[in-house]
């Protein structure tokens, strides 16, 4: 496969383009870091279509190997012919190169294999054929007690069974069939259990044609049945069966009836529970890749929110028993104070939060509060709100999401920030640098843990992983930070900057003071 003219057709790109981002992608360059600066070697291609082009690289070059393997595996058969290599070098995707070596893939011992050491194959053959004769007379012929056919019924089951394993293994049916199921059948669910209770109670008698299933049921669904609340299945009606039978029935004789009833037992025994499998993976793997779209369309929302710059803030962190969270950050976000307070229940000293607050607005110069959307925020957010009417000069309040502020909280990178404060402490000092600067917080979180799609615990890890990171990569490299503010986790996602080379701007600012010039960069 000439892979250049595929990225080339595919993207819309000429192939001078082509050409020089694969091998700038192969020389180890970032998206961001060709986006930015090999613009003129790209043409100006955006990070979003660089992306897409990476990945569909990957994608290609390990069709490539596997259609390799493959050949390579047949060949070995000595049963690679110029027509099969010929329709493994068309075939586009890894579902048909596996179709086409399924007839060659090592098997378990099967009903068709226990045939064919018979010595049956010719008498299956002799059936496909489907010529007159007298079909009974020609399966006697391979009656052999040693061999363990005992009758000419014997013979002609075995002949069955072979030529419905070819029915299974046959490409162009598997092809057209998954096809038919996606056009034309039906996801349904039961309950395992009618009686027992679960979120999936929905579901317990649900059917729905496959072509209009959102991707956020099939992936509910699927948890469902993983969880053994659900029973999942595929139904299709008589015409896939009809496919398989004009497929492989081209007479109306006793051979044309042995070749119908092969074709059934095939169907229903093997290739439908295969394709079933494979259907179901389909649509999985799409809403699964629906989904990771979303997830980053929504992560890149929220990290490209406007920061509010140079404000000292008071990050409030709600609770209950264990009280509200407080701590007071400049406008580099550096921590200035820290405390608890009780407003809400079950202690409801609003009093006491007050004077304790107001103390801190007044001390610290405090125009804005940031606080946390979680357990008690709305009492947080009244008991605020009234706080600021009683207050002489302007202090303005925001919630925000702590989504994830706990991960960080309790992570290493925050207990080497802030190795003098308690867990929850550090929550409140990350909603108040939320606010100041999203991206620059948030980049310090596992981008999963952030909470802005869904099901994000059944995708693929890898592939949602890689999207989410390119997603705070490329927001870090289109906004740009702040070399003299910035944390090492957010200059390590900068075009060019390693995590190590991210220490060492820290290490060296720590020790020297802000950087003043380029030289010293």
């Amino acid at each position: 496969m000439d892979i250049l003219s595929v990225l080339c057709r595919e993207f819309s790109i000429a192939p001078w383009q082509a050409e020089n981002t694969v091998a700038l992608i192969d020389e180890g360059n970032t998206i961001p870091f060709i986006a930015r600066y090999r613009k003129e070697r790209t043409g100006s291609l955006d990070d979003q279509l660089l992306r897409q082009l990476a990945d569909r690289l990957e994608y290609l070059r390990g069709l490539d190997q596997r259609r390799e393997e493959i050949r390579a595996a047949i060949a070995a058969q000595d049963k690679l012919t110029d027509e099969l290599s010929a329709q493994l070098d068309k075939a586009e995707t890894l579902a048909v190169l596996e179709d086409l070596y399924r007839p060659y893939r090592p098997k378990r011992r099967t009903r068709a294999s226990i045939a064919r050491e018979k010595g049956l194959e010719p008498l299956a053959e002799f059936i496909l054929r489907q010529k007159l004769g007298w079909l009974m007379g020609e399966a006697e012929k391979y009656v052999d007690p040693e061999k363990g056919v005992e009758s000419a019924e014997d013979a002609l089951q075995g002949a069955r069974d072979i030529i419905a394993e070819m029915v299974s293994d046959d490409a162009g049916l598997r092809e057209k069939l998954r096809g038919y199921t996606l056009r034309t059948g039906f996801l349904v669910t039961k309950a395992a259990d009618p009686d027992a209770q679960s979120v999936y109670e929905l579901y317990y008698d649900h059917r729905e044609p496959l072509n209009r299933a959102a991707g956020h049921r099939i992936l509910a669904v699927e948890r469902g049945e993983r969880e053994g609340f659900l029973k999942v299945s595929l139904e299709v009606d008589g015409g896939a069966l009809d496919i398989a039978r004009r497929q492989f029935v081209r007479a109306s004789n006793d051979c044309g009836d042995a070749v119908r009833e092969a074709v059934e037992d095939g169907f229903s025994r093997l290739l439908w529970p295969s394709v079933e499998r494979e259907v179901r993976a389909r649509l999985v793997e799409k809403a699964s890749t629906a989904a990771i779209r979303v997830f980053s369309e929504n992560l890149r929302q929220l990290l490209l929110q406007p920061p509010v710059k140079d404000a000292v803030t008071l990050g409030f962190d709600p609770g209950y028993r264990t009280g509200c969270k407080i701590a007071v950050v400049d406008g580099t976000g550096k921590v200035l104070d820290t405390g608890v307070v009780y407003p809400t229940k079950p202690r409801e000293d609003i009093a006491g939060a007050k004077r304790t607050l107001k103390s801190l607005i007044n001390k610290y110069g405090v125009t804005v509060i940031a606080i946390g959307n979680g357990t008690a925020s709305r009492e947080s957010e009244s008991f605020v709100a009234s706080l600021i009417h009683e207050l002489p000069q302007k202090v303005s309040y925001m919630v925000v999401s702590e989504a994830g502020a706990s991960v960080y909280s309790a992570s290493k990178l925050a207990a080497a920030e802030f190795p003098d404060y308690d867990v929850s402490l550090r929550s409140a000092v990350s909603i108040a640098r939320r606010l100041q600067d999203p991206l620059a917080e948030l980049c310090k979180i596992d981008p999963k843990s952030i909470g802005v799609g869904q099901y994000q615990h059944d995708m693929p890890e890898k592939q949602l992983s890689e999207a989410l990171d390119g997603v705070v990569e490329s927001c870090v490299n289109e906004v740009g930070v702040d070399l003299n503010t910035a944390s090492a986790p957010l200059l390590a996602r900068v075009a060019g900057v390693s995590t190590a080379v991210a220490r060492n701007i820290v290490a060296f600012r720590q020790e020297n003071g802000a950087f003043v010039s380029r030289t010293q960069l």
